[in-house]
Order: structure tokens, then sequence, then C-alpha cells
């Protein structure tokens, strides 16, 4: 992350040019669809994970469960 924050304008164009010479112009909105359906997917499975492993922390233990019931 820190390697980004010390770029200068100068290797942003020339990483945009490249970027341009190795995928034309046309198949760059391909490119950045597929960028975007692909940080959409992963932060889908990142939220689902969060959501069992907190769900997961709220539910009782098994033990817990068994004396609940023989408690009743």
């Amino acid at each position: 992350m820190l390697l980004f924050l010390n770029m200068g304008g100068s290797e942003w164009i020339f990483i945009i040019l490249a970027i341009l010479i190795l995928f034309g112009g046309r198949k760059i909105p391909e490119l950045m669809k597929g960028v975007g359906s692909g940080i959409r997917e992963f932060n889908k499975a990142k939220n689902d994970v969060t959501d069992q492993l907190r769900d997961g922390m709220n539910e009782k233990p098994k033990s817990e469960k068994v004396e609940d019931k023989k408690a009743e």
C-alpha cells in the first residue's frame, strides 16, 4: 500500500500508457468491468465470513444448550 503513496504523476502516466499498449482502448472497459465484479465478489465473500463468525460467536456452546434443556 505504501508503494502507491510514493508514486508521482510521471509514474502513473507510464502505467496508464503501458495498460493502453497491452490491452488496447477497446478492451479496457471490459477489463475494468471484470475488476469491479471481482471486487464485489471479494467484498461479498468477506461480509459472509464476517457474518458467520459473528453468528458463531453469539451462539451458545453445545454444552450450555444441553444444560439448559436439562434444567427445564
